[in-house]
């Protein structure tokens, strides 16, 4: 096998990094050894007051797990992944090991290159209907991840939106809630992570998204109100069982769907709220076939969004031996 330089491995590691993650908390942790790169959760970044499971938490580390795999690929190699290698460390979530050379697939650039071009879209869409070949397309890159991607009808994006609404007025009476997530935006000077104003968006004048408030009381001046769509497209991401395997899983799903959707030029919301309380995402699941809800994204046309800051590489990555 060809030898796989750091600089290689460093580089595959920085693309991983720009993975979303919930508030852009960036909550993992990567290690070089050799030839491979160890992935890990950071507990410390996790959000008690919404994400007391960590699921939330292994879905980013999940979606940073895809993209490092990607990137791999991008460079001509087969990566192989091992999940939860040792039960000793719970927190060392994955190992990827390069494998053998394999030249990069016209379709596995063009993916790699949305890496850096995707961003949450929390502005208003267009009116525009996502096209049914789209949804097609999109569902076959959570199924090549071991999820299932399903759009909701008329009936069943209204019953999200409103389950959204409610999870969304649960989340703001918790005390901790507000106080978990306000340090989260408008971070403070020097800080590479959280979600800065110009990313945030602006509030749903018709009430029917649940926007995130991020812990701030109203009035918010600086964030200013306008109509979403009226009917955005939404889709649910499920997996067959709930336990950190299937989150991982779903992570991977997820940022597979939102590359494949930024190389379609559609926009994207990951919505968590709906699926952040437990009572109402039971509501959700399909307790029938096993399938769990895990995330639930907003689909269509609208404006650029742009880039939210990452940590800085020194925080993040460690590399056996130096």
């Amino acid at each position: 096998m060809s030898t796989v330089g750091r600089n290689l491995l460093t580089r595959c590691v920085q693309a991983a990094t720009l993975a979303p993650s919930l508030h852009n908390s960036q909550p993992w942790r990567f290690r070089i050894v050799g030839e491979s790169v160890e992935v890990y959760a950071d507990p410390d970044r996790r959000l008690e007051a919404l994400d007391s499971s960590g699921r939330e938490l292994m879905i980013s580390v999940g979606a940073a797990l895809f993209t490092l795999r990607l990137a791999l690929q991008a460079e001509g190699w087969a990566p192989a992944c091992t999940l939860f290698p040792d039960r000793r460390s719970p927190d060392l979530v994955a190992t990827v090991e390069p494998g053998s050379r394999a030249p990069a697939s016209d379709s596995v650039a063009t993916l790699a290159a949305e890496i850096s071009r995707r961003h949450t879209n929390r502005f208003p869409f267009t009116a525009a209907v996502v096209t049914a070949e789209a949804i097609e397309e999109l569902a076959a890159a959570a199924a090549e991840e071991g999820a299932t991607l399903t759009i909701a009808g008329t009936a069943g994006r209204d019953a999200i939106l409103g389950l959204g609404q409610a999870a969304e007025r649960r989340l703001r009476a918790h005390g901790g809630y507000r106080a978990e997530l306000s340090p989260w935006i408008r971070p403070a000077p020097g800080r590479r992570d959280g979600i800065p104003l110009i990313s945030a968006g602006p509030w749903d004048a018709l009430e029917r998204l649940p926007i995130r408030d991020f812990g701030l009381m109203h009035p918010q001046p600086w964030r200013t109100s306008e109509r979403s769509g009226t009917f955005p497209a939404m889709v649910v991401l499920t997996t067959v069982g709930d336990g950190p395997a299937q989150w991982i899983r779903a992570g991977q799903a997820l940022q597979r769907v939102l590359l494949v959707a930024t190389r379609l030029r559609l926009a994207t919301t990951p919505i968590s709220q709906p699926v952040e309380i437990p009572a109402i995402r039971e509501m959700l699941a399909n307790t029938a076939t096993g399938h769990w809800p895990q995330m639930i994204v907003r689909i269509g046309y609208g404006p650029p969004a742009t880039a939210t800051a990452r940590r800085p590489m020194a925080e993040i990555l460690e590399v056996d031996g130096q």
